[in-house]
């Protein structure tokens, strides 16, 4: 094999590697956030990370400790929930990366399961020299306003998800 196709070869893989390290930590976020696993769940955000939800803001890994820990959400654990991160839609530029996707969270309520709600996710990461780290992650609920769809539009095009 050339040098020339080796190389090319190589990037292939190591961009392979950099989208399976980018969808593994998100699809650790539902296991962990559903396991209480507060100080995994901000391992997963840079130190000076966001998460944007519809419903809260929280910007510093000691928040989204803290939410995890939260009597409300240690409610949906016993109650029985799950959060649930569709497969994601990478787009990585060197060291930067945009992922979108769907999720849903499902809670148990009268011995059934129920979608408490479906949502439009946009995540900005970037590599660090502990792996991938979400530096942004934009939840909008998606219940017909235009603001939703048009995040996972942004997101498959590589964007950020304020235009």
């Amino acid at each position: 094999m050339s040098g020339d196709r080796l190389a090319a070869v190589e990037a292939r893989l190591a961009a392979l590697e950099d989208e399976r390290d980018i969808a593994r930590a998100m699809a650790s976020y539902g296991p962990l956030v559903d396991g209480g696993e507060a100080d995994g769940v901000a391992a997963l955000w840079a130190p000076d990370g966001v998460y944007d939800i519809d419903e809260i803001f929280l910007a510093g890994r000691e928040r989204i400790r803290e939410m995890v820990r939260s009597p409300a959400h240690q409610g949906w654990i016993r109650q029985g929930c799950a959060h649930v991160v569709g497969p994601p839609h990478i787009t990585v530029a060197g060291d930067e990366a945009v992922a979108v996707c769907h999720s849903l969270m499902v809670v148990h309520e009268a011995g059934r399961y129920i979608v408490r709600r479906a949502t439009a996710n946009h995540w900005r990461l970037r590599r660090t020299e502990c792996g991938w780290q979400v530096v942004t992650r934009t939840n909008r609920i998606l219940d017909g306003r235009p603001e939703s769809p048009g995040l996972l539009a942004r997101g498959v095009r590589g964007e950020p998800a304020a235009s």
